[in-house]
């Protein structure tokens, strides 16, 4: 059996000539075949703090926009500073470093995210003027956590058109901005109740608010009312439960789907590229029963959402340490992320059995449509290990961290990279500290 399943993902490994952005795309022209008719590509990571990766995905990205017609890039980053980010990439408003350092995450503050970045505003600078906004890549956050860039123009808006309600949104709301669900749990659920009221609010005064200010504004301000209220339920959870269903995890991947398709309702023509973490954009669960972001799109669209999930051999990666303590930190008090190394993975992970197939960078369709060889149908259905790094890793043992997996129901493909080096962080803004 085993031979059986090496030979086959040999035979269907289509290997990678490059990881990096610009290159030659004749190794990748079979994803056009492999993609068909899908309009939302999960592109995973196995840490988020790979620098092959996150090349890669700049690659991939090039690739689904000249190429494909995908026309949004979803990130695992803030929905509420994500705004900004479109604005630098749709009319080149602020700076680049600036809008990416306002996502919030250590993770994404990196030269290779900000080389996408800048990549998607040239992409548009060659979009004619009179074209609309649809015709050029868009950057998305999904993310409901760190919504300080919401309070900051509802706190505007208040002042404007309801001055009376200002101070007291200013005095409830404003620990929200980079609050955790380890937050005192009696102010959790208070910032639940004041921004579902305050989403009732604008909705219910909307005619009179228009008038004291303009439709633009109001929209403006629901829009950013209904990111902070997904901020709020996420943040009044607890992060774990032993019910699985009511932990701020399970909240936060529903959010991030919804996200996603209120895209895909939003514009019928729209393809949706998703950079988040492996667990994120599988198809099955994660974390001891918490429904992916990506489980929930496969429901939704079926065989339109493909999750690429990406993994690695052996090397080096960023995260901080400190396990699910370290989880619970305000933005404020960042720890800071460090080198972690780790060497090849057993025979009994998925990684190994990739790097026995093809030693080089590579990608495999796990699509069968049920013409794989019998021993491989079975051994795609049975349960493996393979490696999973977040942004926190356990102090000292993080190197036996594992998570289980059935390929055939999490991952649609698989790429997979010999070794991996580490992100590369960019030095922080003048004058601020740099996010957790």
């Amino acid at each position: 059996m085993t031979a059986e399943v090496t030979a086959w993902l040999a035979a269907n490994a289509v290997p990678l000539d490059s990881l990096t952005a610009g290159s030659p795309t004749g190794d990748l022209e079979p994803l056009k075949r492999t993609l068909d008719g899908v309009r939302v590509v999960g592109l995973g990571e196995a840490t988020h703090g790979t620098r092959e990766f996150f090349l890669l995905k700049h690659r991939l990205l090039e690739f689904l926009v000249t190429e494909m017609g995908f026309s949004v890039l979803a990130m695992e980053a803030s929905a509420s500073a994500g705004l900004a980010v479109d604005q630098y990439v749709l009319h080149g408003t602020g700076e680049a470093a600036d809008v990416l350092a306002r996502l919030g995450f250590w993770t994404w503050r990196t030269y290779e995210v900000l080389a996408m970045i800048e990549w998607m505003r040239a992409y548009n600078r060659g979009v004619p003027d009179d074209k609309p906004d649809d015709k050029k890549v868009r950057f998305v956050g999904i993310d409901p956590q760190r919504c300080g860039d919401s309070i900051t123009v509802l706190d505007a808006f208040l002042r404007a058109a309801a001055p009376e309600r200002a101070a007291a949104f200013r005095a409830g709301l404003g620990g929200l901005a980079d609050a955790t669900p380890g937050a005192p749990l009696a102010a959790r659920r208070q910032w639940l109740r004041d921004t579902q009221e305050l989403v009732g609010y604008l909705e219910r005064d909307a005619a009179e608010l228009t008038e004291l200010t303009s439709a633009t504004r109001v929209d403006e301000a629901r829009r950013h009312a209904r990111l902070v209220v997904r901020a709020a339920d996420v943040v009044s959870r607890p992060p774990h439960h032993e019910a699985p269903e009511r932990s701020a995890l399970v909240a936060r991947d529903r959010y991030m789907a919804e996200a996603v398709a209120e895209l895909l309702d939003r514009d019928d023509a729209a393809k949706v590229a998703l950079w988040a973490h492996n667990g994120h954009i599988m198809t099955g669960h994660y974390g001891g029963g918490v429904p992916a972001a990506g489980r929930h799109l496969r429901q939704r669209y079926g065989e339109a959402y493909y999750g690429l999930g990406l993994l690695f051999g052996k090397g080096a990666f960023r995260a901080c340490r400190g396990g699910r303590r370290a989880l619970a930190r305000p933005a404020s008090a960042p720890r800071r992320p460090v080198r972690n190394t780790i060497g090849a993975a057993g025979s009994d992970f998925v990684e190994a059995k990739l790097s026995e197939a093809s030693a080089g960078s590579h990608m495999v369709n796990l699509r069968t449509d049920g013409d794989a060889p019998p021993t491989v149908e079975q051994w795609l259905r049975e349960s493996h290990s393979q490696r999973s790094f977040g942004a926190y890793v356990p102090r000292f043992v993080y190197r036996l961290s594992s998570m289980p997996t059935v390929l055939a129901e999490e991952y649609d493909g698989l790429v997979f990279i010999p070794e991996s080096t580490c992100s590369r962080p960019l030095p922080p803004l003048p004058g601020k500290a740099s996010p957790a």
